[in-house]
């Protein structure tokens, strides 16, 4: 018997069952639908963070202290390896002249007070080239400037989501003193929104403020080995992509010189680049994206145990039907084809129905996240149609090999 002719009689079958083929088949629908939505979901993601540090430019560099654990820097209270005096060092066009800016970065948790709300926020104590090595651009308002930074300066550039915490609608944040662990600080930018997030967590719900002034009011942030101001990381701007490989050699020699690490010793500082940190994401996304897709293919080998059962069923009901093929000359492979068909038509049918539902979840994910692209790929639809596929033959197979295995006179006497 031909494959189309076993196609004919397996839709036959089905229809003279729809509720239970029906029933059958959505253990298929199920799972083909989430796999398909959770891999999306995994790609969305995986986008997304790229799409985060791609926009920051391809050129940038950052220098961080060895094994730095995970959170924030300078959180887990050990002293940074790094001081400002490296970071001007960095900045000399003699030494690193591949640099275009250089911004050294203290971070810390500190609580915004303006009347009588209270907002905790993670605050940047950096330098004006921030601003253009991170891409921000001020909505109103300025940022703060060499004028401020060298007179240190009790002011504060705030981003959006900080704003909305602290103020009240009727209160014009622009100009506005707030508090920073009891000290004012004038607030005299308000950052344009980015809807992401980068080092140190929200870009949006953020403080900026001068390191200088940082360092005297707020940090007591010196080493107490050698008496330097520290700093938790170095963001490089190169020059130009090309010149990235040229600032890290570069960089690199200028910090172990200034260290005094001998030549055969271990650097006390990391050099990292937005690759590395796309590497590092896209590991982690990658592991996350395999685990969603096998959460989800447990719903398809549910949903095969429900054709197991569903065909052994058949089997039963039909014995009389397999019997009298037998007797009229079909053989064991005629069998075996007829249910195995049966049995991957039922899971393909499943899996069709699968892919509609799952390009409506992944859909709706976008429409509830816009920011999150969950665009359905040829490769996710394969692999779900392929997995549904293959889980019909496997769990067929046993009922088609009963079924083939029939002795035709016990069959043809069966009740």
């Amino acid at each position: 018997m031909n494959i189309s002719e076993n196609i004919r009689i397996a839709l036959r079958a089905l229809r003279a069952n729809k509720l239970r083929a029906a029933l059958t088949m959505l253990g298929i629908m199920i799972g083909v639908a989430a796999v398909i939505t959770l891999l999306a979901i995994g790609d969305g993601v995986t986008r997304f963070v790229a799409d985060q540090f791609l926009g920051l430019g391809t050129n940038l560099v950052f220098i961080i202290p060895p094994s730095e654990e995970p959170g924030p820097p300078g959180h887990s209270g050990t002293e940074s390896s790094l001081t400002l005096r490296d970071a001007e060092l960095l900045s000399d066009a003699a030494l690193v002249p591949g640099a275009d800016k250089v911004a050294p970065l203290v971070m810390r948790n500190v609580d915004l007070q303006y009347g009588g709300e209270s907002h905790e926020v993670l605050a940047r104590a950096t330098t004006p080239d921030y601003a253009i090595v991170q891409s921000f651009d001020v909505a109103r308002g300025r940022f703060f400037d060499e004028t401020d930074y060298n007179g240190r300066s009790r002011v504060v550039v705030l981003g959006q989501e900080t704003v909305d915490a602290i103020f009240p609608d009727d209160v014009d944040p622009l100009g506005a003193d707030i508090k920073i662990r009891g000290i004012n600080f004038r607030v005299v930018g308000i950052l344009e929104v980015k809807g992401a997030a980068g080092i140190g967590g929200s870009q949006d719900d953020i403080a900026i403020l001068p390191l200088t002034t940082a360092q005297e009011r707020l940090f007591n942030n010196r080493s107490q080995r050698t008496g330097q101001y520290l700093v938790d990381v170095i963001m490089i701007q190169a020059v130009d992509e090309e010149s990235v490989q040229d600032v890290i050699i570069d960089g690199s020699a200028a910090l172990r010189q200034a260290h005094d690490i001998n030549f055969r010793d271990d650097d006390d500082f990391q050099i990292l680049t937005q690759q590395d940190f796309l590497s590092a994401f896209g590991a982690v996304t990658g592991v996350l994206t395999v685990f969603l897709g096998a959460i989800a293919s447990i719903s398809l080998l549910v949903g095969g145990i429900g054709i197991m059962n569903i065909m052994l069923v058949s089997v039963t009901e039909r014995t009389k039907e397999i019997g009298l093929r037998k007797a009229v000359g079909a053989k064991y492979r005629d069998i075996l084809g007829q249910f195995l068909t049966e049995a991957v038509v039922l899971a393909l049918l499943g899996g069709v129905l699968g892919i509609g539902i799952g390009i409506a979840g992944a859909t709706a994910v976008h429409i509830a996240v816009p920011d999150l692209d969950t665009t359905v790929t040829i490769n996710s639809i394969s692999l779900a149609v392929g997995f549904s596929v293959a889980v019909g033959l496997f769990f067929g197979i046993y009922p088609a090999s009963r079924a083939a295995s029939l002795n035709p006179i016990d069959a043809l006497r069966f009740e």
